[in-house]
């Protein structure tokens, strides 16, 4: 394997191992997990729940360091837009557009969970 092959696999690991421990960091806070990689031809949202009422859909991003910066950096306005977009798909799909809607980004750098609500 090459080592850019050796990266993209280990940054999938590591970002479903990310995911996992959002989904139980939202549940240990009352949150009902919907869905998991919801995925579209167009994106795909991490994790979408429930809470209160409101439809969440959060963006994962874990880092071993802040070498490269924090984690939620990366979910820059095209990044936004993208999540946005299926979240509409979702809610069409899913007959769920009276609902209200937040979205998050838990950042996790280590060990360390970071839940920034209403994040854009």
């Amino acid at each position: 394997m090459y080592n850019k092959d050796v990266t993209k696999v280990r940054n999938k690991i590591s970002g479903d191992s990310g995911e996992i421990q959002a989904a139980n960091y939202l549940k240990s806070k009352g949150y009902v997990i919907f869905k998991t990689n919801y995925k579209t031809s167009f994106g795909e949202i991490d994790i979408i729940a429930l809470k209160n009422g409101v439809i969440v859909f959060v963006e994962v991003k874990k880092r071993e360091t802040l070498a490269f910066g924090r984690p939620c950096e990366a979910v820059d306005f095209r990044k936004q837009q993208k999540i946005r977009r299926v979240a509409e798909y979702f809610l069409m799909k899913t007959n769920k557009s009276e609902n209200d809607v937040r979205f998050d980004v838990i950042e996790i750098v280590g060990n360390e969970i970071t839940h920034l609500e209403d994040a854009f």
